[in-house]
């Protein structure tokens, strides 16, 4: 490795584009940190429409008439959350594969970009 001196103005010129550029690790760690924090999130709500849904399910069973416009009501609502939520749920899922993938496919890179030139990493 060669040193080389360079100019102030023109290493934080650089340093500014490459920041711009790039995301940092200590985002990506927040973005992580956010979207499990969403499929908590998303977890707990499809947990409450699926009790809500078992209970409707019950009133219907005990109910002799069957369900009342208000609780036909209530379980189509239910249910269309419920459906919406799973759909939402599972592509924040696949996003998250795609992120862990890239993530991977990064640390893959520079482990081999090291090697080839004999160094190690920073990172």
């Amino acid at each position: 490795m060669m040193r080389v001196l360079v100019p102030l103005r023109l290493r934080k010129a650089v340093r500014a584009w490459f920041d711009s550029r790039y995301i940092s690790v200590a985002d990506h760690r927040q973005d992580i940190k956010d979207a499990l924090w969403e499929v908590q999130t998303l977890r707990r709500e499809v947990t409450t429409l699926q009790a809500e849904v078992e209970r409707l399910r019950q009133a219907r069973q005990a109910a002799p008439g069957g369900l009342g416009q208000a609780d036909r009501a209530r379980l189509d609502d239910a249910h269309r959350l419920s459906q919406e939520t799973a759909r939402a749920l599972d592509g924040l899922l696949q996003n998250e594969v795609l992120l862990w993938q890239a993530i991977d496919g990064l640390k893959a890179a520079v482990e081999r970009s090291g090697e080839r030139a004999g160094e190690r990493p920073c990172a």
